[in-house]
């Protein structure tokens, strides 16, 4: 049994909405940048992947990372803090690091902390690919 603020129980289980995760898919391009997809929800619960895979992608030195941001659903603080963190990264090895096709959830975090200006932002992959 659960008990409420005014001292009523709750029986029976505990049910809580399934989260959804993060998917990470990365691939290269013929002209040697990498891409990277993220898929879900970029939160603390769910940025290990993501965090491991793009210190991945730096570490190679390609051309050019790109992060395909058009399918994150939710991008909370350290979403934000990762992205930040593998800028400073990739610009610490001369690496050209590019957003791509942001969505809307994400553009409005960057856009209220600021941090829009610091990114190199393109409005599709293929965009950013030719920049």
């Amino acid at each position: 049994m659960l008990p409420f603020d005014d001292d009523r129980a709750v029986t029976g289980p505990v049910v809580t909405a399934p989260r959804p995760g993060l998917e990470v898919r990365s691939r290269a391009t013929g002209t040697g940048a990498l891409v990277c997809a993220l898929v879900g929800d970029l939160d603390v619960e769910t940025l290990a992947a993501a965090a491991e895979t793009l210190a991945a992608l730096v570490a190679r030195r390609p051309a050019a990372v790109v992060i395909d941001l058009r399918e994150v659903a939710f991008c909370d603080s350290s979403g934000l803090n990762l992205l930040l963190r593998t800028r400073i990264e990739a610009e610490k090895v001369g690496l050209d690091l590019r957003l791509a096709a942001v969505a809307p959830t994400v553009m409005r975090v960057l856009e209220l902390t600021g941090a829009r200006t610091v990114f190199s932002i393109h409005d599709s992959v293929e965009a950013a690919l030719e920049s």
